[in-house]
């Protein structure tokens, strides 16, 4: 399995085990450096990492999970030319343990006591890739054909996941202990998941039994436990509890075949469900139903006389609200006693125009006789909870409900926060509960819910927004004690608020002397007929007008001037406040962007001072005035620059005696008419080290931060050198090659290796390219005593194909040499060694290690602790060196 992924690489499918460690690393080119973003396509609608973005060059998911497979996408743009993109497709590879489940058939008696039983075993297990299985009986390996009373088939149904075990005609040898087990070769590791199933003569499916009533009725609060038991199968089955919703209350608690519901609710109420399995046959399942009431009948039992006209019809309706409804009874009395259904007298339990839950009682033509109170009497089946009632009384004036807005409160126009009541007048006996809700669209009321109830027929909102505007009904209850058709009016609410408008805020940067723009857009207000605009500089009004028909309004500077510079601001106008739109305009140049993609360290030939050169692009140099200096952090740069600089110009600076081994934080500014820009810091680190006694000058690559130390890959090799450590390296796969530690014996420390596993064949070719160092002539005239320089490094060459390794002198000018500097090939053991050559430069120079791979993958080749010293080389290592001409 793959570790890293690079922009380089032409990899297109990444494998990995779940739950191991997932890096990707795009390693990019260009300046100014690129911007990385990863983003992923998901393998499945579900996938929680869909559209997710990594803005870095490493993406790391720890413990990868199978869903989070799918195609990877790392795109680099620093906006100079096309974004480039690339893709790998991630494969996360998994086995799940199997499950064996069981079934069973049973033929026609043969003989007396006789009975043809055959038994199927059923292997799965979920996996990447497609799994394999194989079955034994004991220690026996089962195979098609193997015995004659086993098949081993795969339904055509399941397209090589599942595998069947079919033992025909029960014998006793067939009473064994079964294993079913998966494997998918070992791929990435993974190795094999087995499960034993014993079959005896007492296997059986579960069966149950639930020690509760059907339907439990209860009271509210109360707490209810609900028992269930086993009462047959082998393997012993084991027990679960589920609800008819999508899982158990939270306060619930299963203990064994146990489930107590403490303290119910109307939320509990439903189907409730024993579940017992032991892979045998299908799950047993017992359920019971909870029924819980929530009452409430209406009319109200505080609005006790209503009035209704003699020779009229009346008709009362109860409504009760419980749960289940078709477990409700209704009874009606008259001062007490039980009325029944006639002519005169109708009870209805059901209508059509009404939530279910309701009973009517309907009397026609109304008499003197019929005057007195009426009782609805309300109550579940099978008892539990007692019964409750509501009277009506009946007398001989009448009293319907009306509702009206007073004068003067719609409509009602208030300011954005302010607190407002909306208010229905309403009268009649009994007086009727008011519901409120949006009339003019489908939305939410204030408070998140589609209908409020109000007693007093008053709607009150806090800090009432500008979404709040709109018509307001309100309207009777439908059981306001008689059926009557509900009364209802509207309440116009206007909610005013300052103008909204873009850009809030806005930077423009500009030169002396050319115009700049400024444009306040005005996108929602209320109200938006009388719209204002003032234009200010500080303090000082430049422009004020009304908007006609635009919707928005500009401002123009012809000519900046340095007065010019300064913020801007706009602010519109209406009754309820202002919008501001606000515009800093300034000269202020833009960041330089320091040049990463090449280090040109100058070595300077002196024990105490290096040198280094900064090399930098300035952002957007045309936008604002010519800049005419820089300023440095670490001293003032005063000399003016030549010429206009243009967009992508490499500037370049040598920064001179820099102390060794110190490192320097530079912050670079640059200069305009306008005064200083906007700054860009970098910190320069010695990369080599410095003793103390030593005059020579000393290179040290120890390959423990990024980039390599300076090194680059050559460009025109077969493949790349790569940066890894023991502790992140997996070198199960290939245990008998590469090196466990660091050359300090470090798990943590960093080298360089060459991986020699697919795609990699013999003789393929790796290189890594130091910086090109400096040679300064001690004669000005000529160089007729070339300086020596001490070239070194630690390899670690174990394996039994290990190929070769070769260190080159490159000059700038000369050839590409024929003959490596030193060289070495075939296993050296499972240690590090020191080489040492010395080398002759009469030109810059650079120095190539090169990796040629072996004829297998046992051939990793890894170095460490690169170093570059003034000077012959002494106490050369005891290994063969091939003199360099």
């Amino acid at each position: 399995c793959k570790l890293y992924w690079t922009l380089q690489f032409s990899l297109s499918v990444y494998t990995i085990r779940e739950g191991e460690t997932l890096e990707l690393t795009c390693l990019v080119t260009g300046h100014p450096r690129p911007q990385i973003r990863w983003t992923k396509t998901a393998g499945s609608v579900s996938d929680r990492f869909q559209d997710s973005s990594v803005f870095n060059d490493t993406l790391h998911i720890s413990k990868i999970q199978r869903h989070q497979g799918g195609r990877y996408y790392c795109k680099a743009e620093n906006g100079l030319g096309s974004p480039a993109i690339k893709s790998i497709r991630v494969d996360v590879y998994y086995l799940d343990d199997p499950v064996v489940t069981v079934h069973q058939s049973i033929g026609e008696a043969k003989e007396q006591f006789y009975y043809e039983r055959t038994v199927f075993l059923r292997c799965v297990a979920n996996s990447n890739p497609p799994v394999r299985y194989s079955w034994h009986r004991g220690r026996d390996v089962l195979s098609q054909g193997s015995d004659k009373g086993v098949e081993i088939y795969e339904p055509f149904f399941t397209q090589g996941e599942t595998k069947i075990l079919k033992l025909k005609n029960l014998r006793p040898q067939d009473y064994a202990n079964y294993s079913c087990i998966a494997s998918v070769r070992n791929v990435c590791g993974i190795s094999d998941r087995n499960v034993v199933f014993k079959l005896t003569n007492r296997t059986a499916s579960p069966s149950i039994k639930l020690l509760v009533e059907d339907p439990i009725v209860v009271n509210p609060g109360q707490t209810v436990s609900l028992v269930c038991i086993t009462t047959g199968g082998e393997p012993s089955p084991t027990l679960s509890w589920v609800s008819s919703s999508d899982s158990l209350p939270e306060k619930s608690v299963v203990k064994g075949g146990t489930l107590t519901l403490p303290g119910i609710t109307s939320d509990d109420a439903g189907v409730y469900s024993c579940v017992a399995s032991n892979n045998v046959g299908n799950p047993a399942k017992k359920s019971t139903t909870i029924v819980k009431g929530r009452f409430w009948i209406t009319p109200d039992p505080y609005h006790n006389d209503d009035n209704i006209q003699i020779g009229r019809e009346v008709k009362i309706s109860c409504q009760v609200e419980a749960t289940p409804p078709e477990e409700l009874t209704f009874g009606w009395l008259k001062n007490g006693r039980a009325l029944r259904s006639s002519e005169r007298m109708v009870i209805t339990q059901t209508d059509p125009d009404i939530s279910p839950g309701t009973t009517n009682l309907d009397i026609i033509d109304l008499k003197f006789t019929d005057f007195g109170t009426y009782t609805c009497v309300a109550a579940l089946k099978g008892g539990g909870i007692p019964e409750i009632s509501i009277d009506v009384n009946i007398s001989s004036t009448t009293v319907p409900p009306s509702l009206s807005v007073p004068r003067g409160k719609s409509p009602l126009v208030v300011r954005e926060g302010d607190t407002v009541e909306l208010e229905c007048l309403v009268s009649g006996k009994p007086k009727p509960i008011i519901l409120w809700s949006r009339a003019d669209k489908e939305a939410p009321m204030p408070d998140g819910s589609m209908q409020s109830e109000s007693y007093d027929g008053v709607l009150r909102i806090v800090n009432v927004s500008r979404e709040m505007t709109g018509s307001y009904r309100c309207q009777t209850s439908q059981f306001n004690g008689f059926n009557v058709k509900p009364r209802e009016a509207v309440v116009e609410l206007i909610v005013q608020y300052p103008p909204s408008v873009e850009p809030v805020s806005l930077e423009l940067r500009q030169g002396l002397g050319r115009s700049v723009s400024m444009n306040c857009r005005v996108l929602r207000a209320h109200p938006s007929r009388v719209l204002r605009y003032e234009w200010r500089l500080g303090n000082r009004l430049l422009h004020a007008g009304h908007f006609d028909q635009s919707d928005e309004t500009e401002y123009t500077v012809k000519s900046l001037t340095r007065e010019g510079w300064g913020e801007y601001t706009c602010d519109v106008i209406n009754e309820a406040g202002a919008g501001r739109c606000t515009f800093l305009v300034t000269g202020k140049a833009f960041p330089p962007e320091f040049y990463y993609d090449t280090y040109s360290p100058l070595w300077q030939n002196r024990p105490r001072v290096y040198s280094f050169k900064l090399q930098w692009t300035q952002m957007n140099p045309n936008t604002v005035d010519r800049i005419v200096a820089y300023r440095l952090g670490i001293r003032q740069v005063r000399s003016r620059l030549e010429g206009t600089i243009t967009k992508g110009e490499l500037i370049t600076h040598n920064l001179t005696e820099l102390i060794k081994p110190e490192a320097y934080e530079v912050r670079l500014t640059p200069i305009t008419r306008f005064g200083e820009g906007d700054s860009t810091i970098r910190t320069i680190t010695y990369s080599g080290e410095y003793t103390a006694g030593s005059w020579s000058d000393h290179y040290r690559s120890c390959f423990e931060e990024e980039p390599i130390c300076m090194f680059t890959q050559d460009k025109n090799d077969d493949f790349d050198w790569t940066r890894h450590s023991a502790a992140t390296r997996d070198t199960k796969y290939t245990p008998n090659t590469g090196p466990s530690d660091d050359r300090r014996g470090s798990k943590q420390g960093f080298y360089m290796y060459i991986e020699t596993s697919r795609p990699r064949k013999e003789g393929d070719v790796a290189r890594l390219v130091s910086p090109f160092f400096n040679v300064a002539p001690k004669n000005p005239y000529g160089m007729a005593n070339p300086p020596a320089y001490c070239f070194g490094f630690f390899f670690h060459m174990y394996g039994k194909h290990i190929g070769t390794l070769n260190a080159f002198l490159r000059q700038k000018g000369h050839a590409a040499p024929e003959a490596p500097a030193w060289s070495l090939s075939g296993n050296q053991g499972d240690r590090w060694k020191q080489a040492k050559v010395s080398i002759h430069p009469t030109a810059s120079f650079q120095v190539v290690l090169e990796g040629i791979r072996g004829p297998g993958i046992e051939g990793d080749i890894a170095i460490d602790d690169v170093t570059l010293e003034e000077g012959e080389c002494r106490d050369l290592p005891p290994i063969r060196l091939l003199s360099h001409e």
